[in-house]
């Protein structure tokens, strides 16, 4: 506004320009006339005075990072309200201010492989340069999935109401699902069975072996599961010397891609599902495969053992100091 009124144009016009009311503009000149550079400092607004001291913003801090109410295992707004006398508004503004949920609870489980930094610097390698003329497919099976029939219909969705269904359901059986993702393509081989141990899994590792194209090296990423191991599997893999076995860590599945393909096969077809009978969900089961594969996505890997491999140690030293501050 000044470097306009300065090249000689009127209020009227810097107003205009600057899509402010006239009057704003001749307050800033009047400033700038007065005191030069500095009027064009905003002047300090005091408001309304504090009422709530850092000591006592401290105090709730503190009470909700090492202490917890008698009759519960964790702090409510309400609850700290009453305890330390402010308003439940007053805590929800600390605890929003340093980003305190006590309601919140995450779990963890860190591999006590021995060969944990070896194993994830194969699998990442794997995802992040993976060899030529060969595949990489991320192997492992979602056991257990139950078909569940609700005990009445299931209401549909309408305009202002939600899909209502009754919580109680009738278990029709279980299936087993194996399934291969290809990393490369984003592809999944997929089949249910109606158990898992190694008989079905070597007939799965034939199915795989049918599906792959003829003269590429073949390099499975999966779990330390028993059935993966016996000697039946490893006599069958022995006489492939094309296959290449890479095991995960224990503990460890979330560096196997499939368990991401397994979740959103939950989301999208098994958490909502309703099927009277195994055979109705080993239908739905396959479809969602197939419609997978129409148009395939593979994920992206994005980060590096090597940060792989800090951040879990980040975490294990974090997780030695608590305890150690603990004892």
């Amino acid at each position: 506004m000044i470097l306009l009124c300065a090249e000689g144009f009127e209020s009227k016009e810097v107003a205009r320009q600057m899509n402010v009311h006239e009057h704003t503009v001749g307050k800033w000149r009047r400033k700038f006339v007065r005191d030069r550079i500095e009027g064009l400092s905003d002047e300090y607004r005091p408001g309304r005075p504090r009422t709530v001291s850092d000591d006592r913003v401290a105090e709730v801090v503190e009470r909700t990072l090492h202490s917890k109410p008698k009759d519960a295992t964790h702090w409510s707004i309400r609850s700290m309200a009453s305890e330390t006398g402010l308003s439940h508004t007053t805590i929800r503004r600390i605890w929003g201010a340093f980003g305190l949920q006590p309601h919140r609870s995450e779990t963890f489980k860190l591999s006590t492989d021995p060969l944990f930094v070896d194993k994830v610097q194969d699998i990442v390698g794997l995802y992040l340069s993976p060899p030529n003329r060969a595949i990489v497919l991320c192997v492992d099976e979602k056991s257990q999935i139950q078909a569940l029939d609700r005990e009445q219909p299931v209401l549909p969705m309408m305009p202002g109401i939600a899909e209502r269904r009754t919580h109680t359901y009738i278990r029709q059986g279980t299936t087993s699902l194996f399934a291969a993702l290809d990393i490369a393509t984003g592809a999944v081989i997929g089949k249910c069975y109606k158990r898992h141990r190694a008989k079905e899994f070597l007939d799965f590792l034939k199915q795989i072996d049918g599906h792959v194209p003829k003269g590429l090296d073949v390099h499975l990423i999966m779990d330390n599961y028993a059935t993966h191991k016996t000697p039946m599997i490893k006599a069958w893999l022995a006489r492939r010397l094309h296959w290449h076995i890479h095991f995960t860590p224990t503990s460890a599945s979330w560096i196997n891609q499939v368990e991401r393909w397994f979740a959103e096969l939950t989301r999208k077809q098994l958490q909502r599902g309703v099927h009277v009978c195994v055979e109705d969900l080993e239908a739905d089961i396959m479809k969602f495969v197939g419609c997978h594969n129409e148009n395939p996505k593979p994920y992206k890997w994005v980060k590096s053992a090597d940060e792989i491999l800090a951040s879990v140690k980040r975490f294990c030293l974090k997780t030695e100091q608590t305890l150690c501050g603990e004892l």
